[in-house]
């Protein structure tokens, strides 16, 4: 009996040591999981919208001169409206320039189209064309007394709609940006149509965007959306994709932090819309992202599992996007 309870011993002492070998092995392989973040996620669509950016330069004695962007668009601006710090500007004028005219652009430069509604709602816009212009000298933002005009060949999104009128974008502090549509007297909201241009006029610099909103009858509801643990509004975003609208995208911004759900809590989205969900966010400085086909039901809770997810760059994450329906 002494003798069984001696190899008893020795058995559990071997068994146990094995244990500790084994556990010990597999630390060293196990990788604890970590969020991007939100400077990660700010910087890759920083990035983006660099990679989208045009430069100009101009003598701000020039007086009327039209530059002409890699689409064809043509910004039409009197340098001898050029003020800086109320003072007209002379010698070196800095311009920069950017055009989206995509979904696939528009979600990773985080340039979505979401138009406010009078009663302070949003819902969807569709695009003609999105569009950034900022003049500076020595890094210093100027301004303008006459405004500028862009003339934006319509074919570039299908061709020209009666329908479309100017918006004015404004970013918070979140970064999220919202539409807002230019009152004009003339009732021609700041963009007209002729032949096959849109001409737009604008204010002063800035985000402006040609637009109208999408119009669907059916009754409308509120969607969430569920992000992979550890994924929240700051590391990570969500975007809906109409099928059959190439030219607008939805993003769900805003963000229940104790129920980890995203939402435009809004309710205008259409019950029975065949759509496509984005959720996206950031990993070594690559993008990470899944796309979900779903058709809405009333108060529907969509949820994405870091599983479903795929790495891309930015060139494969827009082509993703801009062949969905």
């Amino acid at each position: 009996m002494k003798n069984l309870k001696q190899l008893f011993g020795t058995l559990l002492l071997t068994l146990i040591a094995f244990t500790s070998c084994e556990t010990s092995d597999d630390s060293d392989i196990i990788s604890v999981f970590e969020a991007p973040s939100a400077q990660e996620f700010a910087s890759i669509r920083e990035q983006a919208l660099e990679n989208h950016t045009q430069t100009f330069q101009f003598d701000g004695e020039d007086g009327n001169i039209t530059l002409t962007s890699t689409n064809g668009v043509q910004i039409n601006i009197n340098t001898n409206c050029l003020t800086l710090n109320g003072n007209a500007v002379t010698g070196t004028v800095d311009l920069e320039y950017v055009e989206l005219f995509n979904k696939g652009n528009m979600l990773t430069t985080n340039k979505p189209t979401l138009g406010s509604l009078p009663n302070g709602d949003k819902a969807l816009l569709i695009s003609g064309g999105e569009f950034f212009v900022e003049a500076t000298q020595n890094g210093t933002a100027l301004n303008t007394n006459c405004g500028l005009q862009l003339a934006v060949p319509a074919g570039l999104t299908g061709g020209p709609d009666a329908a479309m009128t100017l918006w004015e974008g404004n970013i918070d502090a979140d970064d999220t940006l919202t539409w807002d549509e230019v009152e004009d007297a003339t009732g021609q909201g700041g963009v007209f149509v002729e032949g096959s241009i849109y001409y737009s006029i604008l204010d002063g610099f800035g985000w402006s965007n040609i637009d109208r909103f999408y119009s669907d009858p059916r009754p409308k509801t509120q969607i969430q959306v569920q992000a992979p643990v550890g994924y929240n509004y700051t590391n990570s975003a969500v975007y809906l994709s109409y099928d059959g609208e190439d030219l607008g995208l939805a993003q769900l911004d805003t963000y229940d932090g104790d129920l980890n759900l995203f939402s435009e809590h809004y309710g205008q989205i259409p019950i029975g819309l065949e759509c496509h969900i984005i959720f996206v966010t950031v990993e070594d400085g690559n993008w990470k992202y899944a796309v979900k086909p779903v058709t809405i039901e009333a108060d529907d809770i969509i949820t994405f599992t870091l599983a479903e997810t795929t790495d891309g760059t930015e060139a494969g994450l827009t082509a993703v996007i801009n062949a969905l329906p």
